[in-house]
């Protein structure tokens, strides 16, 4: 089922001066749906996915009109992830269900790839799509798996350090790496084996929660506990670390954009920031709210999308 929602977009400025000049723009969406993780259609001007953890839905904004139109996927639906893959599919990790639920916009059909029922609830949470058109997904309760969508086989693997399985993400050429939040550390998955081999942070208990690839396969961490944007150089297995501005910064989601700079949101100070590899600095920028919650970021080309999961809204950063 499908309802529509036509609501009005609000605007606001950045509240930190910096030298790149951002636009923000805020929408409303329905209230009690609760935005997790927002995805947005390469296309300019095309849909922006949102996951509805608490009501239970796919919802789908048009940045043009400011339109949204939400999807149930099924009793006792929650997701926390939402993706898109290279075919256009929608993907959404739904702990309430413990399935990946796929979305075709082409045929407007949701389909459901349980977990094995033997591995009981797994509060699943992100997934990307790895080398030969596999996708993959991370399970907080200490698990990690892929679905083949051409077959519909799901295959389920234990994290080495057991619970914490959260952000993952695939570079330019396929290969998927997640991050754990409670085992503080990210990890490297052979596909055809399943195996993943952990990589350690320089930090120790920095909390590592999310992990996003640059077009060059150097993957990007969010240090939750530890308020830091972590780089690892797969060529060279080299770590550097850099503190977000904060007296205690908590950075959650990491999100690279085309320009290959990291956007991060920050939860102590309530905003976003766009890191500069070259100059090792933070700019700063926020929305209209006050207490906004930003979970999973996502952009396309001159655009950065963010769920306000405390404040109903879903916001665009837009500096081309």
């Amino acid at each position: 089922m499908a309802g529509r929602l036509a609501l009005i977009a609000a605007f606001a400025l950045a509240a930190f001066p910096a030298p790149a000049e951002v636009q923000v723009r805020e929408y409303p969406i329905p209230k009690g749906i609760y935005a997790h993780d927002v995805w947005a259609d390469p296309r300019p001007d095309g849909p922006v996915y949102i996951s509805g953890q608490r009501g239970g839905v796919l919802a789908i904004l048009d940045p043009k009109s400011g339109e949204i139109e939400t999807i149930k996927l099924g009793e006792g639906s929650a997701p926390h992830g939402v993706v898109m893959d290279r075919a256009g599919d929608v993907w959404l990790t739904d702990g309430g269900q413990n399935a990946m639920v796929r979305w075709s916009p082409g045929s407007k059909q949701i389909t459901k790839f349980p977990l094995p029922a033997d591995r009981g609830y797994t509060n699943l949470n992100t997934s990307t799509e790895g080398a030969g058109g596999l996708h993959w997904f991370t399970g907080q309760n200490g698990i990690y798996g892929r679905v083949d969508p051409k077959t519909g086989d799901v295959k389920v693997w234990d994290s080495a350090k057991g619970r914490g399985p959260y952000g993952i993400h695939a570079t330019p050429d396929g290969t998927v790496y997640f991050a754990s939040l409670a085992g503080n550390h990210i990890a490297r998955i052979d596909a055809a084996t399943g195996a993943a081999t952990m990589i350690d942070p320089p930090t120790s208990g920095q909390g590592a929660r999310r992990v996003w690839s640059d077009s060059k396969g150097v993957i990007w961490v969010s240090e939750w506990n530890a308020g830091n944007l972590g780089r690892f150089d797969p060529k060279t297995n080299a770590w550097k670390t850099f503190k977000a501005p904060g007296s205690a910064p908590k950075v959650y989601a990491v999100y690279v954009d085309e320009e290959d700079k990291p956007w991060v949101s920050e939860w102590s100070q309530q905003v976003m920031m766009r890191f500069d590899p070259a100059t090792e600095k933070f700019d700063m920028y926020k929305s209209g709210t006050g207490v906004a919650n930003v979970r999973q970021i996502h952009g396309r080309k001159g655009e950065v999308w963010t769920p306000e999961s405390a404040a109903d809204k879903i916001v665009v950063y837009r500096y081309r």
